[in-house]
């Protein structure tokens, strides 16, 4: 067990029954009431963010999260199969446990899952992947001015919007937690 004043950003705690992951928290002594730590706590399962208040001092159940790195292998429709980097044993994780960046996930990326036990609570993909355009409207020479943007299909199968100039066959940058074009990435 731990207690209030062992609060970290990033530790996992159980609350109401639920793993909870502390996203900020602040220790509040007010005039001449008692001390009290106030903190917002984010679901691992659902992601919803909650607030709280807990007397100082109090004992809360702090749960241990393995971290281990995998290597995504392919989507096989219902899951996203992973192996493990160090026993290469083949695992699947659902694509709630990876989240909505998961749609930019290429074979062999790098992805970190923590595991609590032999369940995936939550993982950790790259911020950033190089993906190439497959299908777009093709641009025009001197787009690169003007803020607009039309839709493009990259190699995953995802959707994303781009700038006027970037063409098929180009490699692009994609920030996989927003989903947005970063640059054009040259060869």
């Amino acid at each position: 067990m731990a207690t209030t004043a062992d609060f970290r950003v990033g530790m996992v705690i159980k609350f109401n029954g639920e793993l909870h992951r502390i996203e900020e928290y602040i220790h509040r002594t007010p005039g001449n009431l008692r001390a009290f730590v106030q903190a917002k706590l984010r679901n691992l399962k659902t992601g919803r963010i909650t607030e709280t208040r807990y007397r100082s001092g109090e004992e809360v159940e702090e749960v241990r999260l393995e971290q281990k790195e995998f290597t995504y292998l392919y989507h096989d429709g219902a899951s996203f199969q992973v192996m493990d980097k160090e026993s290469y044993e083949q695992m699947p994780v659902s694509p709630a446990a990876l989240g909505e960046g998961s749609k930019f996930l290429k074979e062999g990326e790098t992805v970190v899952l923590f595991m609590d036990g032999h369940d995936v609570i939550s993982s950790e993909i790259p911020f950033n992947v190089e993906l190439k355009v497959v299908e777009t409207v093709p641009g025009v020479k001197g787009d690169t001015a003007s803020g607009a943007t039309k839709p493009a299909k990259v190699e995953t199968g995802a959707m994303i919007n781009v700038p006027l100039f970037i063409n098929e066959g180009d490699t692009i940058r994609v920030d996989t937690r927003s989903g947005e074009y970063l640059e054009r990435v040259k060869n």
